[in-house]
């Protein structure tokens, strides 16, 4: 697959995460806007983003064969471990611009800020620690 390609795949992937972490994250906060319905919905929008993007990066990204609970647990954890920073990140854009705007857009718009930067640096330590024995860019 070529550079531009695995690019366009990569961005794609993480729209599709993104859209899947702030729906829920919407779904969370129709029950009510208080800070503790806030704190909920980022954590369980984090989770449906991070779910989603690590099955579409395992197969089609780093085209990740590997199969059985052995196998998905070890990726799967390395994967969430290299996203602390990375969530870190993101949880921050998008709580700083709550913060001070305390408005639904702009606290998305922080959101896929910080997503963004987040999905470039985790792309590379998803490449240099957790799929490593994968075929980067081979074809299926």
């Amino acid at each position: 697959m070529s550079r531009q390609g695995l690019i366009l795949r990569y961005a794609g992937f993480a729209v599709l995460a993104t859209l899947a972490n702030l729906g829920v994250q919407r779904l969370v906060l129709m029950g009510g806007d208080s800070g503790a319905a806030f704190a909920l919905a980022v954590a369980v929008g984090t989770l449906a983003g991070l779910v989603v993007k690590y099955a579409l990066d395992k197969r089609w990204i780093f085209f990740d064969d590997a199969s059985g609970l052995r196998a998905h647990g070890r990726k799967f954890t390395l994967y969430t471990i290299m996203g602390i920073v990375t969530t870190a990140i993101f949880w921050g854009t998008e709580t700083a611009f709550w913060l001070i705007w305390h408005s639904d857009q702009m606290r998305e718009a922080g959101a896929v800020i910080g997503l963004i930067v987040g999905y470039v640096i985790k792309y590379n330590l998803d490449r240099r620690f957790v799929f490593t024995d994968a075929r980067l860019g081979a074809p299926s």
